[in-house]
């Protein structure tokens, strides 16, 4: 989402860097450029306006002006100050309190009951015994599908009886909770393609029931400013404790993501990152700000993997890797560790550097569509014999066009397979290389 952002800002501090010394023309016309590049990613312009007085208060002072490395202190200042414009500091649920409860709100497409049912996933695999209610009276299909979620996830559902209202629903809910031992409830709440006054009372009469210490509002980032607004209305009419933006991994402008929290006030807490349900993720101002700026996010990258992967198989898919008999039996392996760890391209933006590349790059990386990809790759390795997957110098011009015709595609996406594999074979190599003059500088 924040790729041509990210790659603006790094095009700024690479002319900055060019520079020995700073003057104050050189910051004004970076100031200006970055201005220019956060408005153009959709950022609120009063947005904008504070950010930058901050940053200039910052970079005309002595430190970045009289540097040594100016280009370098003054992206550190940029980084600095998005981390505050972020919200500084990761901030969690308050789940004190015997259920523990969360209310869930959001327009229609914004993705609500959806992230209902990935909250209630990601609780239960720490432990809670998750009670998640259709609060949607009006909307049977909403209530419908929070039952499907819940049964999917392992978690149960309280769906409302038929003249029930919501504020009823609520109180019994609670009393629901207690019945069943769960100690986490989250309230799914109805919802509206606009906010309107039937709806705030609803969602004010709940509040008041149930009494819920965190009041979430789920918005969508790619809609731009109109999420900023929906959020300001939300917390001004209900109140609310925290946000959750979904979609972020789209390819919209972003510029909700980096707005909402100075317009509101209130922690992004949660950013959904796909469609899987297991795609939703604590929001880290620093870590976002550092991905932004293309510095790249490796602590997320490193978490990821281990909650995919076991640690058996991590150790397992590097010495794969290592080995001097690396075949395309390996090489599928990795593949399919590597789709548990979600769409390609996502995992890219987390590398140092990555995000800033141009498209044509990345695509080159990911082999345009990487889930397509995988697919292709794994239909051309499983038209292989066993012998060709373990001895791939074996497949000549006439065995490639046999595989071809085995999984239906053409002999340039087995030619460009068997590319990518070399490459990584050659990787591999380099990496055994390393390793061993590591342990040897280490006695």
């Amino acid at each position: 989402m924040f790729a041509k952002l990210g790659q603006s800002l790094q095009k700024t501090f690479k002319d900055l860097r060019g520079y020995g010394k700073l003057s104050e023309k050189n910051v004004q016309d970076a100031l200006r450029d970055i201005r220019m590049a956060l408005l153009e990613a959709d950022v609120h312009f009063q947005v904008v306006k504070d950010f930058l007085a901050k940053v200039r208060e910052k970079a005309m002072g002595q430190d970045v002006l009289d540097s040594i490395t100016p280009g370098q202190q003054f992206t550190k200042h940029i980084h600095d100050e998005m981390i505050a414009l972020l919200g500084g500091r990761q901030v969690d649920f308050d789940l004190s309190g015997r259920p523990a409860t969360i209310m869930m709100l959001g327009l229609h497409g914004s993705g609500k009951t959806t992230t209902t049912g990935k909250l209630a996933n990601r609780f239960r695999k720490m432990g809670r015994r998750v009670l998640v209610v259709g609060c949607d009276i009006r909307r049977p299909a909403a209530v419908d599908q929070l039952q499907i979620l819940a049964k999917q996830v392992g978690v149960e559902c309280l769906a409302p009886m038929p003249g029930e209202t919501v504020p009823a629903l609520g109180a019994r809910a609670l009393k629901e909770a207690e019945n069943r031992m769960a100690d986490l409830v989250i309230f799914d709440t109805g919802g509206r393609f606009q906010i309107d006054e039937e709806l705030v009372q609803e969602l004010k009469d709940l509040r008041a029931a149930v009494k819920p210490r965190n009041v979430l509002l789920v918005l969508d980032a790619a809609i731009g400013q109109e999420s900023v607004h929906v959020a300001e209305v939300f917390n001004k009419e209900v109140g609310l404790t925290g946000l959750i933006l979904t979609k972020l991994d789209g390819d919209a402008r972003g510029g909700a993501a980096l707005s909402v929290r100075h317009v509101t006030g209130c922690p992004v807490m949660l950013v959904g990152t796909g469609e899987k349900i297991e795609d939703l993720e604590p929001f880290y101002p620093d870590r976002m700000a550092s991905r932004i700026l293309g510095m790249g996010d490796v602590i997320s990258l490193v978490e990821k993997a281990q909650q995919a992967m076991e640690t058996s198989d991590m150790e397992a898919m590097q010495a794969q890797l290592t080995k001097d008999s690396f075949n395309l039996e390996d090489f599928l392996a990795q593949i399919r560790q590597l789709k548990k760890l979600g769409p390609l391209e996502n995992l890219l933006e987390m590398l140092p550097g990555v995000a800033t590349l141009p498209d044509r790059v990345k695509q080159g990386l990911t082999g345009g569509s990487s889930a397509q990809e995988m697919k292709r790759t794994e239909a051309i390795i499983l038209s292989m014999t066993p012998r060709e997957r373990r001895s791939p110098g074996i497949i000549d011009a006439s065995r490639r066009k046999r595989i071809a015709r085995g999984c239906g595609l053409e002999v340039r996406h087995v030619n460009d397979l068997i590319k990518r594999f070399e490459a990584a074979r050659k990787m591999a190599k380099q990496m055994k290389k390393h390793q061993k003059r590591w342990m040897r500088m280490g006695r």
